[in-house]
């Protein structure tokens, strides 16, 4: 026990347990149940008796320990493929273990790499399992790459910002709320600040209207509406 909170500790700040599976959830708008499979696996039932369905993201540590700020970027990467395809865990569990196995990495669609030649070798295996069409592999393929077009990367490669959909996971949508575990342990804030979409969103609801905030924080209408827009979305999810 003492050697794995040790190892947990040298971790660095996006590979440390931060986010519960509500938590988490609820700023990639996946339903629990969903991500808690993904990342605790699962039990089903078959003729011969019970099963389980190992899970498709390794975390730092215990599953009650939380996700990392990795782990966050792998589902958010994930949920792009189970929209798209509603398939079996199995299916997307082989596709990525032969990702795991080229690149020689844990966490294979949270790596740089996956944006250049990973999609395509992505794309190709797991249309080979599940036998879909050249233009549903197309279409995957765009969707994967809106998805990760919302993932930051530092100088070295490593993913460290996240800039969470705030509304119907529109294409274009901006980029005014930034997830960054170097930031405000990790909460969604405004871009460029530390101030948290949270507390923006608690003043709006408390009375406050989005000129005073907006003239309060510095900050122009358009990333305040942004913040209680994603604040409102997380409560709906």
């Amino acid at each position: 026990m003492r050697s794995e909170k040790k190892k947990l500790e040298q971790k660095s700040p996006e590979e440390q347990p931060a986010y519960s599976i509500t938590e988490a959830s609820r700023y990639l708008s996946i339903p629990p149940a969903t991500l808690r499979s993904w990342v605790a696996g699962r039990k089903y039932s078959t003729g011969s008796g019970p099963k389980f369905f190992r899970p498709i993201i390794q975390l730092p540590g215990d599953a009650r320990a939380g996700l990392s700020f990795v782990n966050l970027v792998e589902a958010h990467v994930l949920d792009a493929i189970r929209r798209h395809h509603h398939v079996p865990l199995s299916k997307i569990r082989e596709a990525i273990h032969y990702l795991r196995k080229h690149f020689s990495s844990t966490h294979p669609l949270a790596e740089p790499r996956f944006q250049t030649d990973g999609i395509d070798l992505f794309v190709e295996k797991f249309g080979q399992l599940i036998n879909v069409t050249h233009s549903g592999q197309i279409a995957l393929r765009e969707l994967l790459e809106a998805h990760l077009h919302r993932v930051g990367h530092d100088a070295t490669g490593n993913a460290v910002r996240l800039y969470p959909f705030t509304r119907k996971r529109d294409l274009d949508e901006p980029k005014v709320v930034v997830i960054d575990p170097y930031i405000s342990y990790g909460r969604p804030v405004l871009v460029g600040t530390g101030i948290p979409t949270a507390v923006v969103a608690e003043r709006y609801k408390a009375g406050e209207s989005i000129d005073e905030l907006a003239e309060d924080y510095g900050r122009s209408r358009k990333e305040i509406e942004e913040a209680i827009r994603c604040e409102l979305w997380l409560e709906a999810a």
